[in-house]
């Protein structure tokens, strides 16, 4: 790495959507073929068509009996009908014949529906008398009872768009109709940095000023959770030559690197100037309008992740644990499903929201938008949100926390008692 002289600082503050515009920029990472078997949680590249229809054959939907729905007609409890049994049709066979006019056959959920039949009665509405017959209580309208050929799905439908997580139920859809194999965005890699000389291993008795290493377990839990593959570089102490060298490293394995601490201003902090050192480097912002983790950083610098060459994210989280963890959570989990290929309007969709009343004033200062750690409490009349108290470093108001109330960059605050969207953690 050629030597470059160090940077002037650099603060340039972008509002939340400015940010999310910005990163919704970078590239999907390249495609593969994936068996479906092991596609659960990959992002669709190609439109997935089914090469025949679903049903293949005309399938009972209840147990009971296959029968022409005209000869149950008018049948009823106290006046039924009585159809010859003409016969029992194995699950995975064939039937063993046609239904004629007068007969049933009798027929499990899922069995092959005999030629001629074109309903099935319930076992409910029925009952096997002597003489080989059928009493039918009920009668059946054509086609009851029964999902037909082709009924599920047609032959050359799309099925899959682009740009689709796929969720465990779909593979066996996806299974059912003979589709096995689907060409899938690969995993995104994400390099995964920690900084900073106070931070120790978890397993060690923190000495005087030093913190066990937090974030590194919750921000790679996250990035697998978007479906990204996370290479541990460790911690970095703060010496400008490693973290380089750490960096360089993520940017020859890695499409993405998350450097977590080292983005605030201060005398300590080189995060920006080893950045702004990479090649190519261009610096998008050093800092958000929100609050925790106003001091976020992203830069767009040259990278060869497994041979190929492009732009890779370089994002720079606060250090203090629960701004490190929104911020990912906000911003860092979306830029990697947008890196795996998901497309925008899902990948930057708010996690699941529940409606709730405040029940405590929110104070926030106009400008910045504020995400609110709150604990939800049930009651009869619906669920309450209390906002937690804790600073950024307070990393247990997490696990008290159920989710987080935005309070928007033009509102001074949220009074008690007003309904709240509350984003589930």
């Amino acid at each position: 790495m050629n030597p470059r002289p160090a940077v002037k600082p650099f603060f340039r503050v972008v509002t939340p959507a400015e940010a999310r515009t910005v990163l919704d920029g970078v590239l999907s990472v390249g495609t593969e073929r994936v068996p479906v078997a092991d596609a659960a949680g990959r992002v669709v590249a190609a439109a997935v068509v089914t090469p025949g229809e679903l049903p293949t054959f005309h399938r009972a939907h209840m147990d009971g009996y296959a029968v022409r729905a005209r000869d149950t007609f008018g049948a009823s409890p106290s006046i039924p009908a009585y159809l010859r049994l003409a016969g029992v049709v194995e699950m995975g066979k064939a039937p063993p014949g046609d239904v004629a006019r007068g007969c049933a056959m009798r027929i499990a959920t899922g069995g092959m529906l005999p030629d001629g039949a074109d309903a099935v009665v319930m076992v409910e509405h029925t009952e096997e008398v002597a003489g080989g017959q059928v009493e039918i209580a009920r009668p059946v309208a054509p086609w009851e009872n029964v999902l037909r050929r082709g009924e599920d799905v047609g032959a050359g439908v799309r099925v899959v768009e682009p740009g689709v997580r796929l969720r465990p139920h779909d593979l066996g859809a996806l299974t059912g109709a003979g589709i096995l194999e689907i060409e899938a965005f690969r995993r995104p890699r994400l390099a995964l940095i920690g900084t900073g000389d106070e931070i120790v291993d978890p397993a060690q008795v923190p000495g005087p000023g030093q913190v066990r290493n937090i974030n590194q377990i919750s921000l790679k839990a996250m990035a697998c959770s978007a479906g990204a593959a996370v290479l541990d570089l460790g911690v970095c102490p703060d010496d400008p030559t490693l973290f380089a060298a750490a960096l360089a490293q993520g940017l020859e394995h890695a499409d993405a690197i998350f450097v977590s601490g080292g983005s605030s201003v201060g005398t300590k902090d080189m995060t920006l100037d080893v950045i702004a050192r990479l090649p190519g480097a261009e610096i998008a912002f050093h800092g958000i309008s929100v609050a925790p983790g106003k001091p976020t950083l992203l830069a767009w610098v040259d990278g060869a992740a497994g041979g190929g060459a492009g732009r890779r994210p370089v994002v720079g989280l606060p250090g203090h644990p629960v701004s490190a963890l929104v911020i990912c959570d906000v911003f860092g989990v979306p830029l990697l499903r947008r890196l795996g290929g998901e497309r925008s309007e899902t990948a930057w969709r708010a996690r699941e929201r529940v409606a709730a009343r405040l029940t405590r004033n929110i104070d926030s200062a106009p400008g910045r938008e504020d995400y609110v750690r709150v604990r939800l409490v049930r009651s009869r009349e619906g669920f309450s949100a209390e906002p937690l108290p804790g600073k950024s470093g307070a990393v247990f108001s997490l696990l008290q926390a159920d989710g987080y109330v935005v309070v928007e960059m033009a509102r001074e605050g949220i009074e008690v008692g007003e309904e709240v969207a509350v984003a589930l953690f």
